[in-house]
């Protein structure tokens, strides 16, 4: 089989020129200009809608209908995560302290979510997206998005869980803002390299004790832990079905297997069709290939993106992938589904098709 790596020195500098090309024609556009406006205007919305949910919180008081607040709650904590996440990205302040601690704010504060931990992950995710061995998305401890992850023996429980992974991805969402909580605590407090420990310490301290000791004053016991189920359930689904739809299904990378990077981001990616309203559901996610080419765009200019990559990709014989939501969601089942239940090499066409095309290139 053909292998990118010994493939002469003139297909690398034409693949890097290829991505070099769109890049200059981004920039070009303005596409990459910073949306202080938006961005102010969010950042002053973001604790705004916290204080007004817990003011509303109060005001209702030891009652049933605090279920309704626990929903509104998880939607303003997602939304927040996803300026959190634009921030990390520095997409919207030059300086990169800004960006740090506007990030930290955001995410330990008021959502409580290490940025530390998250920008540790994140930034290995862009890098190589759904690569083996590199891509810590696809090496997740319950659901196995990849036949190697799969083959590795586990307990019986999780053997059964992986077997049934199809039926069962998106109740196992529910778990997901609890997982997401625990992961950031047990980030600053284990050993290594840490930027403002202290502060991330103090911060998600503030927002998972104060918060938490807030819900037992106001309700009862038993409304409390409702409740708390009802915000952290529905918060961990919305990030789920948020970021599932961008990569699950989509190839998986050998860990020998070397791509220039304008295919590494779109082949692994994959886009999601639909009007301004999901743009801010999905919190800009569903423009996936845009934002890994381009990480540090800004959100409002990834929908103006969108038409020039596809046309660009065209032209390069690269494929771009984008469905409509639902279609994604179905793919994404039926894969891991396929994974679960032990099919190797789900998606290994076309990502051989690719490569070979690139090949054929040189030719």
């Amino acid at each position: 089989m053909d292998d990118v790596r010994t493939r002469p020195r003139g297909n690398a500098e034409r693949a890097t020129s290829a991505f070099t090309g769109l890049a200059q024609e981004i920039r070009t556009r303005g596409l990459l200009r910073r949306r202080y406006g938006y961005y102010w205007t969010k950042l002053a919305v973001a604790p705004v809608s916290v204080a007004g949910c817990l003011v509303a919180f109060v005001w209702i008081g030891d009652s049933w209908w605090q279920l309704f607040t626990a929903a509104v709650l998880a939607i303003v904590f997602t939304q927040i995560a996803f300026l959190g996440h634009d921030a990390a990205h520095r997409q919207i302040f030059v300086s990169g302290r800004w960006n740090d601690w506007i990030s930290i704010v955001l995410g330990d504060l008021l959502v409580g979510m290490s940025y530390g931990w998250w920008q540790h992950k994140h930034t290995r995710h862009h890098a190589n997206p759904n690569k083996l061995g590199s891509d810590p998305d696809i090496e997740l401890p319950v659901i196995a998005v990849s036949a190697e992850t799969a083959e590795k023996p586990h307990s019986p429980p999780i053997n059964w869980l992986r077997a049934h992974q199809g039926v069962l991805f998106f109740p196992l969402l529910l778990l997901e803002g609890l997982s997401l909580h625990a992961s950031s605590v047990r980030r600053v407090f284990a050993r290594g390299r840490l930027e403002r420990r202290w502060v991330e310490i103090a911060f998600l301290a503030i927002r998972m004790i104060g918060y938490v000791t807030l819900v037992f004053i106001v309700l009862s016991p038993g409304i409390a832990f409702v409740f708390l189920g009802v915000q952290l359930g529905l918060f961990g689904f919305y990030m789920g079905i948020a970021f599932a739809p961008n990569h699950k299904g989509m190839p998986i990378v050998p860990r020998d297997m070397t791509l220039d990077f304008l295919r590494r981001q779109v082949l692994m990616s994959r886009n999601i069709r639909g009007s301004r309203l999901l743009d801010i559901a999905m919190g800009g996610l569903n423009y996936q290939i845009e934002h890994h080419l381009f990480p540090s765009m800004p959100r409002p200019h990834l929908r103006r993106a969108a038409p020039i990559v596809a046309e660009y990709c065209r032209e390069h014989g690269v494929t771009y992938t984008q469905v409509h939501l639902l279609t994604s969601y179905a793919i994404v089942i039926r894969y891991i589904n396929r994974v679960g239940l032990g099919e190797r090499d789900v998606f290994t066409c076309p990502l051989i098709e690719q490569r070979n095309h690139l090949g054929a290139a040189d030719v």
